[in-house]
């Protein structure tokens, strides 16, 4: 068996043993030893935000002369590695640590330090020629650093990924409902039968619902990109130059290509997550659209022979280990499930948004873990579910009109004509005595035929009326 070789590095309670080839130093260290526990990381589009804050603080530091600019120059180029996903192995630590995420900030000061020692041809852990507090650290504190990281990688996610894909899937929805807009089909509450609609108009209910969504996460972008950088420890900046945080956010735009700016309050954006509990918010309520949406088209398809049956959905994979031919709604499963556990996580998110004290929110890590986590899920959950399911649906036109035709509920639109008690009686009659509506209206003299054709017209009760 191999025994590894270790360096020894130190911090401000002593010597470390460091296996000899990890970037990372002795805080990184001490909290893979201190916080085992449990198997989710520190995501890396976290890391990957705040190395652009790293390179965003040099680069400003630099300017005002608090930095020398070769060594501002060396800090960007190892940082722009990290951004690029060059050393993601570097980054091992859990989200279960001290809750400020200061041991993920010194896991980006250390690594960052121990490149440009390997750029200068100096040995690991020596802190030469950049030290990863004095150098990489400087103008800044884990406790603005380490929220301004969720807030960029946040937007980011979101922006690229999440906004893109609830797109891909409303647009989906629309070529559906625009195909399907002269299709008439029994409607249902209370999961009973009732008037009629068209399907067109069922599908872009779905579609708005998700519009609605769509627009309100990209609302709380407004929120995600106010940082709290340039507030330090506690807010009032303490170390850092005047004009750091309106330079460092300009520098983030240009790296970005989103319009971040300082917070109006430091202290507020530092004390509380109020933004990142926000734009959680909304990832809840675009779950909660897509699980209805989810259940109602496993509910239209269920079947193929003893279920209502109006939706065919795609056959993507055999559904049963013992049943020969079944298949299952497991796109409708697979959404159910990713927007469940959302759910869940928007309510972690609640509670440690509120468990702050004083100046300092103890909670950081796990709101950016849930944070980024139910980005990556919505975004996943949209684009399958779109490539899987929508583009592939089709109505199941023979079902849909033996249902139409059958519904008691068409009576609804003689009301007006007959009333409430008649229209009522003709219902009844005609289930107990297994006849059509008109069979029933004319046994109970209730109305002529002709009146009956003329009033009873599906599509016409479907369209729905100008308001």
């Amino acid at each position: 068996m191999t025994s590894r070789s270790f360096r020894i590095e130190r911090d401000s309670l002593g010597p470390v043993e460091v296996a000899d080839d990890a970037l990372w130093g002795a805080q990184t260290q001490r909290s893979l030893e201190n916080f085992a526990i449990g198997s989710e990381r520190i995501p890396l589009e976290l890391i990957h935000a705040l190395a652009r804050i790293k390179r965003a603080c040099a680069t400003v530091n630099a300017t005002q002369g608090l930095l020398d600019p070769a060594l501002a120059e060396q800090i960007c180029s190892a940082a722009d590695a990290i951004a690029a996903g060059d050393h993601d192995s570097q980054f091992p630590l859990k989200v279960w640590q001290t809750g400020s995420g200061t041991q993920t900030n010194m896991n980006i000061n250390e690594v960052i330090s121990n490149l440009v020692s390997l750029q200068s041809q100096e040995a690991l852990g020596s802190h030469r020629p950049v030290h990863p507090n004095d150098h990489v650290n400087r103008s800044q504190s884990t406790n603005d650093v380490f929220p301004a990281g969720i807030h960029i990688a946040a937007a980011q996610q979101i922006h690229a990924e999440l906004l893109p894909s609830l797109s891909a899937l409303i647009h989906g929805l629309d070529s559906k409902a625009q195909a399907w807009m002269s299709i008439v089909k029994i409607g249902r509450t209370h999961l009973q039968d009732a008037v009629p609609l068209r399907l067109g108009d069922e599908v872009a209910a779905w579609r708005d619902q998700l519009q609605q969504c769509h627009d309100w996460i990209h609302a709380s972008m407004d929120t995600l990109t106010a940082l709290p950088l340039g507030g330090t420890a506690v807010g009032t900046g303490l170390n850092a130059p005047p004009g750091f945080a309106s330079a460092v956010a300009k520098d983030l735009q240009a790296q970005t290509g989103l319009p971040f700016r300082p917070a109006d309050n430091l202290f507020a954006v530092m004390a509380g997550h109020d933004a990142l509990v926000h734009s959680m918010g909304q990832l809840r309520l675009l779950a909660v659209a897509l699980l209805r949406m989810a259940n109602d088209v496993r509910l239209l398809g269920c079947g193929p022979r003893a279920g209502l049956g109006e939706l065919c959905l795609p056959a993507n994979e055999p559904g049963s280990s013992i049943m020969p031919g079944k298949v299952n709604p497991t796109q409708c499963e697979a959404m159910a499930m990713v927007c469940t556990q959302v759910i869940g996580l928007d309510a972690a998110v609640a509670a440690a948004g509120a468990g702050g004290h004083l100046q300092m929110n103890v909670f950081k890590p796990l709101i950016g873990f849930n944070l980024l986590q139910s980005i990556k899920l919505l975004s996943d959950a949209s684009r399958s579910f779109q490539r899987n399911l929508v583009e592939g649906l089709e109505p199941n036109h023979d079902q849909i009109s033996r249902l139409l035709d059958c519904s008691l509920m068409l009576v609804t639109a003689l009301t007006p004509t007959i009333g409430y008690e008649k229209a009522s009686a003709i219902a009844q009659h005609a289930h107990q005595h297994g006849l059509t509506l008109r069979d029933a209206a004319l046994a109970l003299g209730h109305i002529s035929g002709a009146d009956f054709d003329q009033i009873v017209k599906p599509l016409t009760m479907a369209t729905p009326q100008q308001p």
